[in-house]
Order: structure tokens, then sequence, then C-alpha cells
């Protein structure tokens, strides 16, 4: 009520303010501030963790200690497992009926750069596009099949994995367009975690033919020699 009372007293002073442009200016900011806080877009705070608890829930602890469990079971969803110690250095495309039906190797944000963690919804998609805040030389684009998922320009797009990122999700060429073009903008979610999810999609992985081979990272093939697989189970 308190928030639909303050949107009406904007609504007015926006009748009364003067200048076409200064309003249309005005109008604009208050657009993305209300995109904000009713979570259009989402602020990333690399403070908070996430946790997965099975292969569609998720607890996330803020700051504070605070814990709010999210359920992701009948949506599409992306769980990225950052390129960190502790973490997979994976990212995984999970559809409404539970299916883990893609997943390939990633880079994230460098140190100084850290992907910030919590549950997103891709709130932008972009098939052509160079990066504002880090173009390159050569005029070519940098971020194509760009899924935004906080307001701050965090995206995963195709990009070198082998490099570390300024905070964006990095994949390859086919994964990326992939990515793309079955996330739908304002529905799919995006869970950035810094711990494994592996152990909970193992079984679905290799059920649909993924095996370790010799284009599998080396990072990836040192986790499997220690991880213990987690059984599926009823959600």
């Amino acid at each position: 009520m308190f928030f639909n009372v303050k949107l009406s007293i904007l609504r007015y002073k926006f009748i009364f303010w003067i200048g076409k442009c200064t309003m249309i200016k005005r109008y604009s900011g208050i657009l993305l501030l209300m995109m904000i806080i009713t979570g259009v877009l989402q602020a990333g705070n690399a403070e908070s963790r996430v946790f997965p608890l099975s292969k569609s829930r998720f607890a996330v602890l803020d700051k504070a200690g605070n814990e709010k469990i999210v359920d992701l079971k009948g949506k599409d969803f992306i769980v990225v497992s950052l390129r960190e110690k502790g973490a997979d250095g994976i990212a995984y495309a999970i559809d409404r009926d539970g299916v883990v039906w893609w997943a390939a190797s990633i880079s994230s944000g460098a140190k100084g750069h850290e992907t910030p963690s919590g549950v997103y919804t891709v709130w932008r998609k972009e098939r052509h596009y160079m990066s504002k805040a880090h173009p390159d030389p050569n005029g070519v684009n940098n971020m194509d099949f760009s899924l935004w998922f906080t307001s701050q320009g965090h995206a995963i797009h195709m990009g070198h994995t082998d490099k570390m990122s300024h905070g964006c999700i990095h994949m390859g060429e086919k994964g990326a367009a992939t990515m793309f073009k079955w996330a739908q903008k304002g529905k799919t979610k995006v869970v950035i975690t810094r711990e494994h999810y592996l152990p909970f999609v193992y079984y679905d992985l290799k059920k649909s033919g993924y095996k370790n081979n010799a284009q599998t990272p080396a990072y990836i093939k040192a986790y499997l020699k220690t991880m213990t697989p987690i059984k599926p189970r009823m959600e």
C-alpha cells in the first residue's frame, strides 16, 4: 500500500513538472528505480552466499546471515557455479521439467571483479553487443549473445573461457548461442553460486551422454576424482 501511494505521488509530480525533456529524463530515472525495487533489475551482492540444497532448491544467505530458501522447481533456470576455488567452473541449463539438458565450462570474474552471487532473472537480451565499459580496441563485438542478469552490467555471453572476466560469465560460441536462444527475458532465472553444484546433477549429465574426455578442462577432471555424486531423489 505504501509503495502504491508513493507511486501515485510521483505520477502527480510528473503532471506539474516543467519542461518536456526534463520530465522524460526524470521519468526514466524513476522507472529504473521502480524496476530495481520490484526486482526486474536486481542488484548483485558479492557478500551473499548461495548454497545448493538439491537440483532445484537453494539457500540464499545475506551478509547478516539471514536465510531464504528459493525453490525453482517447475521453472527454467541457469545455474552458474563460478570459476573459483570451491566451485565447478561450469554453467548448467535446467528446464521446467527438471531436465539438465546442457552444461559447459565457463570463466567468471577475476579477483577484484568478482561475479556477484545470488538468484536473478534474465532482464535483457542482445544478440550483438560491445561492452561500453571495456570495448574491444579493434571494434569487434565482445559481448555477443548477452543475457543480462544484474543492473550493474553482469551478463552471460560469448567470450574467452580461458581468461577471467571483469565480472561477466564467459562461455564458448556454441553454448552461448544455445543458451541465448533458450532463455526468456523476464522469466528464466539465473543462479550464481560459489559452491559446487555438479554432485547434484552428475547422474543427469551422465544419462544425457556427457563424458570425461580429452576436451574436459583439467580443473574439472581434478574435481571429478574427489567428488561424491548425490543420487537423484524425488523432490
